[in-house]
């Protein structure tokens, strides 16, 4: 690969970056850190693509390879910008750009800078809190209800895993987009109040205007400030649980049906009839090709091209899914209601949506996860599981013989590891290396083998070209399928675990400090989207 250097690469001011976002002109502005600084300040509309994942994650999350990208992120005083520049040149895109001046620039200029992760769809649902002021209950309320088994139903809007990590008494898993499909289900007497919570507030807001915007005619609030307001208030979770609604009837189906394409039709969005959309696509466009139903739906059965994206987390997460600002999206389900719902939401938020239709059966003819869409694996010295653990063991009077370096996830790592071996973040080899005792051979691991394919050149980078650098041949799983032990815990961190911001309302050990900052956080939203002023939210 022929290196660019750093003045070749155009750059677009904080001026000009403001006006396309204001102007809707498609633009992904990227922050190439790692999530944890990313998580700690960022522009409103930056997506976290880090460096260390880019040849994993840029054409799915990218699509069209000349879309015009902004660049900008530094690490212990390194513009890792250029770095990720070239990565993205290499891969084909042909509009990369940096940030003029970078994060600071942005700051300096008057720029509004966000915490945390997701923030435009956190934002947005603090805005339709205020707006339509969501009703809501405290936990004291919905404990006292629970406890006196009144006539109610709480459902939690967050994905089954977390619901199964921690969940209210008594709630129901009914993630976000399944709410106006599945409710009418739970609580047939109209009599009967729903309750609607998740982890802290965006899911259960959004989830709870959801069911009023289609006009349940049952009694609807959410819990105020969810689990996190829960334990705040000396509250005790359940772990463990597993309960689901049962499956809609046909009658129910076609209430929510009708209520649910209302809404879409008030917010703006779009019909595409399913022949229609092979002359849709165009190259002057990015079109994100989405089906918003469950995971184990999807896997079934789904039409060739299209992600999944289970609805409600689609609107939790837009920045994860659509980095491309001014993108459209063309949204698929099976029942005419999760799409139009999550579509009306998405619509609010500013985004082009379109619902497919008229889709025949037949046509769902993919099965399984989608298939990676990545460049070529490097092709690399390859050494196995087998061959690893005897020199492991011809190591062991000898420490400058080997050294292995783990590129995984950090959680990943801490959770089962080759023993001795390194934890590194592929874009800080270098900073790790200076902590890695120097050998005559590198082993670079991490779950599947993947990453560290692509970690390789990097490391050759600092090494030089006549260090021995290998990749275990199937990584991790490989080693645990050859039956050979894991260590587990933070043994060996050659670089800190910043790959992964961890979230205040996550597990079951938060500290309730940080549980209350978050909640504050979120409160001062609405006041940072009109400070920010490129957001084009629209309440309906």
């Amino acid at each position: 690969m022929t290196y660019i250097e750093v003045a070749t690469f155009p750059t677009l001011s904080f001026a000009q970056v403001r006006a396309r976002l204001a102007a809707r002109q498609e633009t992904a502005l990227l922050d190439v850190r790692e999530e944890d600084p990313f998580a700690q300040e960022h522009p409103l509309w930056a997506a976290n693509l880090p460096l260390s994942r880019i040849e994993l994650d840029a054409y799915r999350r990218i699509p069209r390879r000349d879309a015009v990208l902004v660049l900008y992120g530094s690490h212990d005083g390194e513009d890792l910008a250029p770095r990720a520049a070239r990565k993205l040149i290499a891969l084909g895109y042909s509009a990369v750009h940096l940030l003029e001046g970078g994060l600071e620039a942005w700051r300096a200029a008057g720029g509004e800078l966000f915490r945390d992760v997701n923030v435009p769809s956190k934002s947005f649902g603090e805005l339709v809190e205020h707006e339509r002021h969501t009703p809501s209950l405290s936990a004291e309320e919905v404990s006292q209800l629970i406890a006196d088994e009144a006539d109610m139903v709480v459902v939690d809007a967050r994905r089954f895993d977390e619901y199964r990590t921690m969940s209210i008494p008594t709630a129901t898993s009914v993630p976000g987009a399944e709410l106006v499909l599945r409710v009418r289900e739970l609580a047939p007497d109209a009599a009967t109040r729903v309750v609607v919570n998740c982890a802290g507030r965006t899911r259960s807001i959004i989830g709870t205007q959801s069911l009023v915007n289609a006009g349940l005619p049952n009694p609807v609030a959410a819990l105020r400030n969810g689990t996190i307001g829960w334990l705040l208030a000396g509250q005790t979770l359940d772990h463990g649980a597993d309960r689901r609604p049962p499956e809609p009837t046909a009658a129910t189906r076609a209430a929510a049906r009708a209520d649910a394409q209302a809404v879409a039709a008030r917010a703006g969005v779009r019909s595409l009839a399913y022949p229609g959309l092979s002359g849709f696509l165009d190259p002057e466009h990015t079109t994100y090709l989405l089906d918003v139903r469950t995971p184990e739906e999807y896997d079934a059965g789904h039409l060739p091209g299209f992600l999944s994206a289970p609805g409600g987390q689609l609107v939790q997460e837009t920045d994860h899914h659509a980095p491309v600002r001014g993108a459209r999206f063309v949204l698929f389900d099976t029942d005419g209601v999760r799409a139009p719902m999550t579509g009306s939401w998405l619509a609010q938020m500013g985004w082009e949506v379109h619902v497919l239709e008229d889709v025949p059966a037949a046509a769902l003819s993919a099965t399984g996860a989608a298939p990676p869409d990545r460049p070529p694996l490097p092709e690399v010295p390859l050494i196995t599981a087998a061959a690893l653990a005897e020199a492991r063991d011809g190591a062991q009077d000898d420490p400058a013989a080997l050294q292995i370096i783990d590129v995984s996830p950090g959680a990943d790592y801490v959770r089962g590891h080759i023993p001795g071996a390194w934890y590194a973040i592929r874009a800080q080899l270098g900073a790790a290396l200076e902590t890695i005792p120097a050998a005559r051979r590198y082993v670079v691991t991490c779950g599947a083998g993947i990453l560290a394919r692509f970690a390789v050149a990097d490391l050759a980078e600092h090494l030089g070209p006549t260090a021995e650098v290998f990749v275990l041949d199937g990584g991790n799983a490989a080693w645990r399928a050859a039956g050979h032990p894991l260590a587990q815990g933070e043994t060996r961190l050659a670089v800190p675990r910043t790959d992964r911001y961890r979230r205040p309302y996550e597990g079951t050990d938060a500290p309730r400090l940080a549980m209350q900052a978050y909640l504050d956080w979120e409160f001062g939203l609405v006041a940072q989207l009109a400070r920010d002023g490129t957001h084009h939210f629209r309440v309906v």
